[in-house]
């Protein structure tokens, strides 16, 4: 039997760009409301609100964009210019119109992978958005399922790959987040392979799980296929 059956992808930011673009428009943010309040104090309290706020919105531009108005409101003592709020709403639609830039070695990766072990897109946000982007991707007809989620916990992958492979067991997941991707996958039971990007959301760090028989790092995703055949060949 195969070590392997089912290899398991994030999105965001492992198989295309996307926090970049969550940094480019919280630049905007601190610019137009650098008259109320320090670049730095801005900063902490917006991502105050979107940590209070994921329980209400989940993660993705549309609550990241509702969390910018919120602070704006709160660092404004409710005086905020409705013309802030206007260029606020339009930096989130320019974010939902973004051209999908593929990481480097991306799509090798997929295309190596595919037709050998069955293929799951795993990822958060919202769903318009994540299906838009899979869409433009051109990677769409790779995968065998997408399972676009709220959280991704212990029980997302037992469920993903109990469904969709042949348990967590002989799975793999790879992705950017240690806290989302990678440590509860191997929680699960599964491979967790860490592909570090640049740009990380600062609600997705965690500590290495370097005790971890299954944990591994890679530079790129380039690595991927050699890694699954010392895997198979182990």
């Amino acid at each position: 039997m195969t070590k392997l059956a089912a290899i398991g992808f994030d999105a965001d930011d492992t198989l295309w760009h996307n926090e970049r673009f969550f940094q480019m428009t919280q630049e905007r943010f601190l610019a137009l409301l650098s008259n109320y309040a320090e670049p730095d104090h801005l900063a902490d309290r917006l991502l105050a609100a979107e940590k209070r706020n994921l329980g209400h919105y989940g993660f993705g531009i549309k609550g990241f964009v509702l969390s910018m108005i919120e602070t704006a409101i709160e660092v404004t003592d409710d005086r905020v210019p409705a013309s802030v709020i206007r260029e606020l709403m339009e930096a989130g639609r320019e974010m939902l119109s973004h051209p999908i830039e593929l990481l480097p070695h991306a799509r090798e990766a997929v295309e190596a992978m595919a037709g050998r072990f069955r293929l799951i897109l795993i990822t958060k946000g919202d769903l318009l958005d994540q299906e838009r982007k899979l869409a433009q991707s051109g990677l769409g007809e790779l995968f065998d399922a997408v399972e676009i989620v709220s959280q991704k916990t212990e029980a997302t992958y037992r469920s993903a790959f109990g469904r969709h492979g042949e348990g967590p067991e002989r799975a793999m997941m790879v992705g950017n987040s240690l806290k989302s991707d990678v440590i509860p996958a191997l929680d699960a039971g599964s491979w967790g392979v860490h592909v570090p990007h640049a740009v990380t959301w600062e609600l997705e760090h965690a500590d290495h799980p370097d005790a971890q028989a299954r944990f591994r790092e890679l530079a790129d995703l380039s690595g991927l296929a050699p890694l699954v055949e010392e895997i198979l060949a182990g």
